[in-house]
């Protein structure tokens, strides 16, 4: 097994084996742009020490000899006293992974290569001890664990003794000092001196790179994200240029398009007699990119065609890392850029209409995750504000909360179901799990390439940069605006990233204008994002196979989710139907003492069901509507059995002995259940409780045949949930044909309607070939199947031990989140594939929270569903889903 590629040896199609940094340095190798030479330690190895936990055999041998080719190469030895070669370190997984291992900058330097760095430079010792105290920071913090704080006070405290403002303000002698407190906090914190042996360093920070896999926070970003555990990451050796070494050096971030709105441009930060991370770190503001052109022209120049080549080659938003050495530019990475959900849309189209995508790949770069976060409220523009700064607008959203300003308040005010925003002066990686839990980030330094900016977009959160007129005390708990208004920890602050504007208190939202778009407002249609949804949402229900229906109960429900392009109702849920003043009459069935009693109670509900499914049925004219009967236990509906024993009591005491609150004390002992999910539910209750579903099925039937007759077309479908084994079926279902025949020859009017059941169990699934020659369709209720199969009762679990499951890997996200493709998916396979080998026209569709989910769809398009069903608002982002999931077929079968 080979460990180690050359630069030279890797393309862009490795990111598996080489990460994505390590990919990108090879394939701008072989396009031949100014990339320093250096080599890439691949995932293998990575996974290797993981597996072993050391250095897997052969690496050192092969590092020693790609180490050995790089120093002849570049006619210099590492860490010589007399020239020395310097290189980075920084890791490289196949995803981008912000809460992954800082770079370290400068390995090599030491107490005597430091001067060899000094006199090849002309003579620069500032140059070199900036160059060494930066490799004793990162080292330090990144590869011995010490708290970046602690570097970063000794920095402050420095630049407070002797007035600087900025660390270009220090001279030779102060960053001496500085190098040589930094070694003495090293050794303070750790027992042992800063590593004076070059390749000690190198080997130290290769491993601290393969241990960096498996810290918190990057564990915390691989489950926000999705991304599986078991990748590994690369690590990237690259030989040293220096933005650092004077006025016509410096670094800088660069992307092909605006990131945040996708506006085509020149975007991204520069800062002069800078290294490495400064620009990202926000240590001190940047310049616009653009700026660069008064600075160093030809650079600019070369770098502006560098861009058009990568975006041309890539075919999408590159973001691009450079540094300027002395006027020589050098590229230090690129990858496919992180862009807010705006841009995603806009740049899709703009790729369209330059010919370098079609639309089937358009649909693909755009995801439902991301048009969920465009509909979205914004802030309501004519409301009173109090404005008190402006920043980058980084990431776009309205977020309202309160103030934090460390990481650790934020979860813990989070998890009490606080709102919040986090406050800081910059983010670093630290602060990620911070960053997860708030609703906003807002940053008084950095660009829109900042940390803080970068993650926000990666994982949609609204961000504000770099309002510098904020004088933000961490340890104080409060920031100051420039008219001295003072926000403390716990107040209420407004951000708005799509502006950069920050307010004070809290300033009122409104619907987004996609989602105004949906609801049909023509205002909307002139907003160039608005069209870039609608048209790549047209590809996207023209591309896709996958039915896509509503979760609905109301009227209202039923008609906002045809306006929002639903194709019917795969899951009415009649409930809701038997509560409020109905709830009476529910009581009245269940303590009912004669048959008589029972068939008064569900006369006096026949009407008021009527009257509702008229309602949804009419919203839905034309379309399909799957209508379950009453699933949960009767006792759900009866009064709380503490309260009704008070009353009896009292009823006792004044001689009351046979009222209705002692039948129903009884009924509600009767009914009682140690597990009620397991217990006399959904098709049970129409079998135990004669009338029951009759009524139901009756009241459905008669609003059809009242809507036939008023011209409409109304389609609905009676579905029997819980169904077990075929018997159930076959006895509510004959009561339901029954029925009909009732009802037709009542009327006079022929009707259209189906009758078919939830499988929600898995002796359901076992049992689907004979339930489906009596069903005429199946609706995976995948909530209550996820329950079944796994053995744990939702609303207990989620709340007790998930949280640990999810902490230790057990889960990578929630089953009731995101289908459990291996147990559940596994059962909803083996269904389909039952229930068409007996009834090939089977229908077949999804009604459980799945429906959804946009992983979750693409695996009901490849066990052949019809339809997912899922609440309204999810009802574009499935239609996106289940285009994207058409498309992705089609790619991989061209």
């Amino acid at each position: 097994m080979t460990f180690v590629y050359d630069f030279e040896q890797g393309s862009k199609d490795q990111k598996d084996l080489l990460g994505g940094k390590g990919a990108n340095l090879a394939e701008m190798t072989v396009l031949g742009l100014p990339v320093p030479p250096g080599f890439t330690i691949t995932t293998e190895a990575c996974r290797a020490f993981l597996e072993q936990g050391k250095e897997p055999d052969g690496l050192a041998e092969e590092v020693s000899a790609h180490l050995a080719a790089l120093e002849q190469k570049m006619g210099k030895r590492l860490g010589d006293p007399e020239d020395p070669l310097l290189v980075s370190v920084r890791s490289g997984a196949k995803f981008s992974m912000p809460g992954m291992m800082e770079t370290v900058l400068n390995v090599g330097l030491n107490d005597r290569s430091v001067q060899g760095l000094a006199a090849v430079a002309g003579g620069d010792e500032r140059f070199a001890f900036d160059s060494y105290r930066r490799l004793l920071q990162m080292f330090g913090s990144t590869v011995l664990g010490l708290e970046a704080s602690v570097f970063h006070e000794a920095l402050d405290g420095l630049k407070a003794d002797r007035g600087a403002k900025n660390d270009l303000d220090l001279g030779v002698e102060d960053l001496r000092e500085l190098v040589a407190t930094y070694k003495q906090l090293i050794h303070d914190h750790t027992g042992r001196d800063f590593p004076q042996e070059p390749r000690e360093q190198l080997d130290m920070a290769v491993l601290a790179v393969f241990e960096s896999w498996n810290t918190e926070r990057a564990v915390l970003y691989r489950r926000q994200e999705r991304i599986p555990g078991d990748l590994g990451t690369a690590v990237n050796v690259c030989s040293m240029v220096f933005g650092n070494g004077g006025q016509d050096s410096g670094t800088g971030v660069a992307f092909t398009r605006d990131p945040a709105s996708g506006a085509q441009g020149v975007y991204g930060d520069y800062l002069q007699n800078a290294q490495g991370e400064d620009v990202v770190a926000g240590i001190r503001n940047t310049v616009p990119l653009a700026d660069l052109e008064g600075i160093d022209k030809a650079s600019y120049d070369e770098l502006l065609g560098i861009m058009a080549t990568l975006e041309g080659h890539y075919r999408d938003l590159c973001d691009i890392e450079f540094t300027i050495e002395h006027g020589k530019l050098w590229m230090l990475q690129t990858r496919v850029g992180k862009r807010t959900a705006e841009a995603a849309f806009r740049i899709a189209c703009q790729l369209v209409d330059q010919g370098l995508i079609d639309e089937d790949e358009a649909v693909s770069r755009v995801t439902g995750a991301q048009l969920a976060q465009l509909m979205f409220p914004r802030f309501d523009a004519g409301s009173e504000r109090v404005l008190i700064a402006k920043g980058m607008n980084a990431s776009p959203g309205a977020a309202v909360g309160k103030a934090v300003f460390d990481s650790s308040t934020a979860v813990e005010w989070a998890e009490r179901g606080e709102d919040v925003i986090l406050v800081r002066r910059e983010t670093n990686p630290d602060d990620l799990r911070g960053m997860v839990a708030a609703k906003g980030i807002l940053t008084s330094r950095g660009g829109k390439t900042s940390h803080a900016a970068v993650v926000a977009r990666g994982m949609g959160r609204t961000c504000v940069c770099g309002a510098d007129s904020l004088d933000v005390d961490v340890k104080g708990t409060k920031m100051t605006a420039a008219d001295a208004t003072v926000i403390s920890e716990g107040d209420m602050i407004s951000i708005d990233g799509t502006t950069g504007e920050v307010f004070a208190g809290r300033v009122p939202v409104r619907d987004s204008l996609v989602v105004r778009h949906f609801e049909g407002d023509e205002r909307a249609e002139d907003d160039h994002l608005v069209l870039a949804v609608e048209r790549l949402m047209k590809h996207a229900d023209h591309r896709r196979r996958l039915g896509v229906r509503a979760n609905a109960d109301t009227p209202e429900d039923a008609a906002r989710a045809r306006r929002f392009g639903a194709e019917g109702i795969g899951l009415c849920r009649t409930e809701h139907m038997f509560l409020g003043d109905r709830k009476a009459l529910v009581e009245d069935l269940i303590v009912a003492g004669s048959t008589d009693e029972q068939e008064a109670a569900l006369s006096a509900l026949l009407p008021m069901q009527r009257d509702d499914f008229v309602g949804i049925l009419k919203a839905m004219d034309g379309l399909p509507v799957t209508i379950r009967l009453i699933d949960p236990p009767l006792h759900e509906f009866l009064p709380d059995y503490t309260e009704l024993s008070v009353s009896v009591a009292l009823e006792d005491e004044r001689g009351n002995r046979d009222s209705k609150h002692h039948k129903l004390l009884d009924a509600v002992k009767k009914l009682h259940e140690q597990n009620p999910m397991l217990g006399l539910r959904g098709v049970r209750l129409g079998i135990v409780i004669p009338g029951l579903f009759s009524m139901q099925a009756r009241a459905i039937l008669e609003a059809a045949s009242a809507l036939i007759k008023q011209g409409m077309d109304p389609q609905p479908e009676i579905m029997i949930p819980l169904v077990a084994t075929v018997q159930e079926l076959e006895l509510v279902k004959a009561d339901i044909i029954r029925v009909a025949g009732d009802v037709e020859d009542e009327t006079g009017v022929k009707l259209k309607f189906k009758v078919g059941t939830m499988i929600e169990l898995p002796r359901a699934v076992m049992a689907a070939t004979e339930i489906a020659e009596q069903a005429e369709f199946f609706s995976f209720g995948t909530n209550d199947l996820t329950q079944m199969t796994w053995g744990f009762s939702r609303d207990d679990v989620e709340a007790s031990f998930f949280g640990t499951y999810l902490d230790k890997g057990i889960f990578g996200v929630s089953p009731f989140e995101s289908l459990d493709r291996e147990g559940v998916g596994a059962l909803v396979r083996l269904a389909v594939e039952k229930g068409r080998a007996a009834r090939p026209d089977l229908h077949l569709g999804v009604c459980g929270e799945h429906g959804g989910d946009p992983d979750s769809i693409h695996f009901f398009d490849e066990v052949g569903l019809d339809y997912v069903s899922c609440s309204p608002f999810r009802v574009p982002v499935a239609r996106l889903e289940a285009g994207r999931s058409a498309a992705d077929a089609i790619s991989d079968t061209a």
